[in-house]
């Protein structure tokens, strides 16, 4: 790995099994008890707060692998260190552990103020205990240290400091970016991505199919992975895990988070998502921004603090969760996206499904920059917390899933066309989910997609959703998205040839 720190000072803590002013791995009680200055009950008697930052510091966060470090940029590690050792402070340290599979799975420290206890409340929840062994992964996070939030890491270290920012997810997402970067130093691959086990029982017998979804926060990634499909016993869905997991090159998928999931809020419906929203109803959750009246009601669908809000939920609550974290083998593979010149579903080559992970596309969401919510990006991997070349990361993507026999697609969840568009809604994403799962889909090769496409799929009408029938001038349309496609593909100098000429 290139980039190693030359940063010469030495890594020291304070032993916080006996230091007097560190309160180390505090009950989940002890926790809540510390944010009571800051805490609404809701309705249901869990935890809500508010935090004033309420998305991820993307635009100030470095690592010394990809980014050049000035001597400021080490003594954000210096401030934190200094802290952490301070006997004036009273210091929360919390160690969990981040995996379960062998190979990958790491312990996690993080170390906050005592008043900050609700950042550790919410954190520990996604997480399991460790069982006292020193930690692979150390996080500083001090909210009040500066009004210019400033976000180092030192991924060869496993050193994180977060200074300036009293955001949840800056705590989550420091261990699982190094998380994924093990995996990819082991010859895997680290995803943002959610994993289920689709259990049938059909013509062809008694199986399991392991699926993955790729998605930034915000685009129905966690909808998709819980969803179970409407299927009815013996038949059925495990929710495996919903964010991060580490492609082995064994084939196994590594879970990460055993203990909760993050999930967004605003438009949480009971309906729709029974299982999120009655775990995000139960006591044991815990309310970032989301708007809280005084007298503990709850109103998911109103955006008072940004539409970030979130809800950290536990795995027990969810009957869809399987016990496992671990998918033991991966057949399919689906690339959400929201782009209108998209069919509902394409079925993709190898060379074309990493060029579906190098382009990543998507539309802002209000987990990455607010001020850019609904506009159409580009994210390698769907994944904003890559450390290293990102050309690779590609060519990795593609050896991976040829050599496990992995078959990918991209799946529209937005609307068909830009001219009297046609909305892919539940009904039909599930309908396709379930025909992919059971081989049920019957394929045809579209010259003017250059893709292969559904010609008949099992309960809808899939000739609805013929792209060049809703889209005026639909070749020059086309031809502007293939050239830009290929044009941002040609910025990565390590990706392979062979993966650029299959832009589609």
């Amino acid at each position: 790995m290139e980039g190693v720190s030359e940063w010469p000072t030495p890594v020291a803590y304070p032993d916080p099994e006996t230091a007097d002013h560190v309160t180390y791995n505090p009950s989940l009680s002890e926790l809540r008890e510390f944010s009571t200055h800051v805490e609404t009950t809701t309705e249901h008697g869990s935890p809500a707060y508010t935090s004033e930052y309420r998305s991820r510091s993307a635009d100030r966060t470095k690592n010394v692998v990809d980014d050049d470090f000035a001597e400021s940029d080490f003594a954000v590690f210096e401030t934190g260190i200094e802290w952490v050792n301070d006997p004036e402070n009273d210091v929360i340290c919390v160690d969990r552990v981040v995996g379960r599979h062998p190979e990958s799975s790491y312990v996690c420290r993080l170390y906050l103020p005592k008043e900050y206890g609700r950042i550790a409340l919410s954190w520990t929840k996604l997480l399991e205990p460790s069982d006292g062994v020193e930690p692979d992964f150390v996080t500083v996070q001090l909210p009040d240290a500066t009004d210019d939030p400033k976000i180092r890491v030192l991924p060869d270290t496993g050193l994180t400091t977060v200074l300036g920012s009293d955001y949840t997810g800056e705590a989550k997402k420091s261990f699982l970016r190094l998380f994924m970067l093990r995996a990819k130093e082991q010859g895997g691959l680290g995803l943002h991505a959610g994993s289920k086990r689709v259990t049938l029982d059909d013509e062809d017998g008694r199986r399991e199919v392991g699926q993955l979804f790729l998605g930034l926060s915000g685009t129905g990634k966690s909808t998709l992975t819980s969803h179970g499909l409407w299927l009815d016993d013996p038949e059925g869905v495990e929710m495996i895990q919903d964010d991060v997991c580490a492609l082995l090159p064994s084939g196994t998928v590594a879970g990460s988070e055993g203990g909760g999931l993050y999930i967004k809020t605003i438009g949480l419906d009971a309906d729709e998502q029974p299982e999120l929203h009655s775990a995000a109803t139960d006591e044991s959750a815990v309310l970032e921004n989301v708007a809280v009246d005084d007298d503990g009601t709850v109103h998911f669908d109103e955006p008072r603090y940004g539409r970030n809000a979130r809800a950290v939920i536990r795995r027990d609550q969810l009957e869809s969760a399987s016990s496992d974290v671990d998918l033991d083998s991966v057949d399919q593979v689906f690339f959400i996206t929201r782009n209108p010149l998209m069919p509902p579903v394409a079925k993709l080559s190898d060379e074309q499904a990493a060029v579906a992970f190098m382009l990543g596309e998507s539309v802002e969401t209000s987990a990455g920059d607010p001020s850019r919510v609904g506009e159409s990006i580009r994210v390698v991997g769907t994944n904003p917390f890559i450390v290293g070349s990102e050309g690779e990361e590609g060519n990795r993507f593609r050896d991976l899933i040829a050599d496990l026999d992995v078959q990918c697609y991209v799946i529209n969840t937005g609307v068909v066309g830009t001219d009297d568009p046609a909305d892919v809604g539940v009904e039909e994403t599930v309908a396709i989910l379930e025909g992919v799962a059971r081989g049920s889909v019957e394929w045809t090769d579209d010259d003017a997609l250059d893709l292969t496409v559904p010609s008949d799929v099992p309960g809808i009408s899939i000739e609805r959703f013929e792209v060049p029938e809703r889209v005026d001038d639909f070749e020059a349309a086309q031809a502007e998205l293939r050239a830009e496609r290929r044009s941002y593909l040609d910025q990565f100098e390590d990706l392979d040839d062979d993966i650029r000429d299959a832009t589609y």
